[in-house]
């Protein structure tokens, strides 16, 4: 039996209950897992088309994770070839000044995907109840209002034409290790690499402990959570790939009717 990656609404979320490596027992190289990656990235392809012909829809993909995570390499391999034109990703960074002069919902609002649009955000919202309160940036009466905030937030799109998809990719303490020792050793990714990486990593399990709250308080029936396991890349690309195209099959985005009557057009 699979692993379950969707958070049901009301449940108390213990990471320790997730296997941050799981992979059904395949391994790297099974045609199986090519398979179901491809199929699903050919759905996505094709759906897209049709959501962005059709403009009454959006899809907002939200990518959260531990440093070293996976959420650009999730990119890069899962939303190649979907058309630039109807895809846009966000990164969310230390807030400017003007953005932190309004409330903290302001910035994502305006960075979330038009109808037709496939929207991918690079960290989110979510940073504002997962490292404001590890970092104790904001008071805790500040970030616990913000659960609440957030579901309206996401309700308020939700009803208004957007899905969104919230994917957190979960890897363990060890495997974060590999990879930042993998940094260190590839002059290619050294630019990756910085000193604040080492004092988050000291923070592991106060991130462990937002990110357990913030998916129990925050997994609604408008926008629940996925717990995608994230330890081997290739497992978690193609679950991701079949989360997507699951979702865009959802929502079922139809070719729109032609402008004019096209039996009565001649082209000379």
């Amino acid at each position: 039996m699979a692993q379950p990656t969707l958070v049901q609404p009301g449940t108390k979320v213990k990471l320790s209950d997730y296997d941050p490596d799981y992979h059904e027992g395949y391994q790297k190289n099974d045609p199986e897992v090519k398979e179901r990656r491809d199929r699903a990235r050919k759905s996505m392809y094709e759906l897209q088309e049709r959501l962005f012909a059709e403009k009454q829809q959006a899809l907002l993909i939200v990518l959260q994770a531990m440093d070293t995570g996976g959420k650009d390499g999730t990119i890069r391999h899962v939303m190649r070839g979907l058309n630039p034109a109807g895809c846009c990703v966000s990164s969310f960074k230390v807030p400017t000044p003007e953005e932190a002069a309004h409330d903290f919902l302001w910035r994502v609002h305006a960075r979330v995907p038009a109808k037709g649009q496939i929207g991918v955000f690079n960290r989110s919202h979510y940073e504002d109840v997962l490292v404001v309160r590890v970092r104790k940036i904001v008071p805790e009466q500040v970030w616990r209002r913000r659960y609440q905030q957030i579901n309206e937030f996401e309700r308020l799109l939700v009803e208004t034409g957007t899905r969104i998809l919230k994917l957190f990719l979960y890897i363990s303490r060890q495997e974060q290790k590999k990879r930042l020792e993998a940094r260190l050793a590839d002059p290619t990714k050294h630019w990756k690499f910085c000193a604040g990486d080492l004092a988050e990593r000291d923070l592991w399990d106060q991130y462990l402990e937002a990110y357990e709250a913030a998916l129990t308080n925050s997994s609604t029936d408008a926008a629940p959570w996925h717990i995608v396991p994230a330890g081997r890349k290739w497992y978690r690309n193609m679950v991701v790939a079949e989360l997507i195209a699951a979702t865009l099959q959802d929502m079922d985005p139809q070719w729109p009717e032609p402008q004019v009557d096209i039996s009565q057009v001649v082209i000379n």
